[in-house]
């Protein structure tokens, strides 16, 4: 257990045992610093994850409080499976980011993060050099498994982590998405089981849906991560082949496995022969001064496939991503060359001159940095309009905050009444296989503040408030 959490387990037996009841306010962050010993950012993280498990509220420029009993998390049911032989979700996603599209919505339903983020100016003038430079030589040469010198700049990253990937090892793609659909393809067939998370990403319920596979949804929680006991339970009782997961900040509810239950992950899915498919496009997005290691750092059997792009971090519109494929990355090849081809090679070429210019880490610094501004600002603006009764779950990574509404409301009424209105979310629906309504909804907190952002968060808030009523 984390300092954070056993200081976080502490205060809850203090609750529980009446040192502390609902309506007191507790230490502030500085005095639980100075009695504890702890870092101030240990103390924050702790205070976070008790307002997110409903123990503790904030109150703007007041402080924290003991939270209501009726707030409390209840005691819940043993995790069970969700078994689809069919997955249908394509349809649904397809009219959710269809309308998300115009220009003239507020896109806290979209994807990415905020383009102007990244250093396109830059970027543009890496592909200029390269386009006067570019011969038939060099497009053959960028054919799968990719450039060279792209595999090797990336191998490196590995090795600035402490692993040991090799340049052949590596097939670019375009984008992550291809590369974790690849991935899919090369170690399943059509009918078979996968595992992936609830809620998930929902490319892996379309990747599923296309190549006609059977989906297992194992429980995932806003705090732990993916429930192993579950995971456990689906492996014994079925011929699971694969399990697509997102341990770091994962998309939707953007926690961050511990580097203890990586390696039980991974540990559990080698007794049972299953392979990995790791999706880790967020992994620079961390907030911490070091970098999470991806589960395949303790994996010893090359039986994990690590997928990650160039997307979310530098450059969404390039579409370069890449999979450490491991013995399974000549079958990616030959899969590529059977679909797309190859990857674009004047992209693949302009990332290797800007990877040369060492300005990369610099960028993802930046970027960091103000991505956790911008979400702390979006999480205090919907804060400050939302009614009371909606939980704001934050992590520490990424750009995205996933929500909570009481649980008689739906967000996918939610997000049609904002559409109306030019706000876009993304309803919970999008990442589960149920059909079932769902009060949960994810936000995009990249976008830079404003008057327009601060009128949506209000707009979302009048409506709420109408279907409470």
């Amino acid at each position: 257990m984390k300092k954070y959490q056993r200081l976080a387990q502490q205060i809850i037996s203090q609750i529980e045992l009446g040192v502390w009841r609902p309506g007191d306010r507790l230490p502030s962050l500085r005095e639980q610093v100075t009695s504890s010993g702890l870092s101030f950012m240990t103390v924050g993280h702790a205070y976070q994850l008790l307002e997110n498990q409903g123990y503790i509220t904030a109150r703007p420029q007041s402080g924290y409080y003991v939270a209501p009993r009726s707030h409390r998390p209840q005691t819940l049911p043993p995790a069970t499976l969700k078994q689809d032989e069919a997955v249908d979700i394509n349809t649904y996603i397809f009219d959710i980011l269809q309308a998300s599209r115009d220009a003239s919505i507020l896109p806290f339903g979209s994807a990415f993060p905020d383009p102007r983020l990244f250093p396109l100016q830059q970027l543009n003038r890496s592909l200029a050099n390269v386009s006067k430079s570019a011969t038939a030589v060099s497009i053959i040469e960028n054919l799968p498994p990719g450039n060279a010198g792209l595999r090797h700049a990336i191998a490196r990253r590995y090795a600035q982590q402490g692993m040991t990937i090799s340049p052949d090892e590596i097939v670019i793609t375009a984008g992550a998405l291809e590369a974790l659909n690849l991935s899919l393809q090369a170690v399943t067939e059509p009918g078979d089981w996968v595992i992936v998370e609830n809620p998930c990403f929902y490319g892996a319920l379309q990747a599923l849906e296309r190549l006609r596979l059977k989906a297992l949804s194992v429980p995932t929680d806003i705090n732990d991560g993916i429930d192993l006991q579950a995971l456990e339970q689906a492996l014994k009782s079925y011929p699971v082949k694969a399990c697509w997961l997102m341990p770091n900040s994962q998309n939707p509810l953007g926690f961050t496995l511990s580097a203890e239950k990586k390696a039980q992950l991974v540990t559990l899915l080698m007794q049972h022969n299953v392979t990995l498919i790791e999706d880790d496009v967020y992994s620079e997005l961390y907030y911490g001064r070091e970098k999470p290691l991806p589960a395949k750092a303790w994996d010893t059997q090359d039986m994990t496939l690590h997928c990650s792009s160039f997307s979310k971090c530098l450059v969404a519109g390039f579409r370069i991503g890449w999979v450490a494929a491991g013995k399974h990355a000549r079958r990616i090849q030959q899969l590529q060359l059977m679909s797309t081809l190859s990857t674009s090679s004047p992209m693949q070429m302009a990332l290797v001159d800007y990877l040369g210019t060492q300005r990369y880490d610099a960028h993802l610094r930046r970027l960091r940095r103000a991505l956790a501004e911008r979400k702390h600002q979006a999480w205090q603006a919907l804060v400050r309009h939302l009614p009371g009764e909606v939980k704001i779950h934050r992590s520490d990574s990424g750009y995205f905050l996933w929500l909570e509404l009481p649980p008689e409301l739906d967000a996918g009424e939610l997000s049609q009444r904002a559409l109306a209105h030019q706000v876009s979310i993304a309803p919970g629906k999008m990442f589960s296989t149920s059909r079932e309504p769902t009060p949960f909804f994810r936000f995009n907190a990249s976008w830079q503040w404003g008057e327009r952002e601060e009128r949506g968060v209000i707009l979302l808030g009048k409506i709420i408030r109408e279907m409470m009523k």
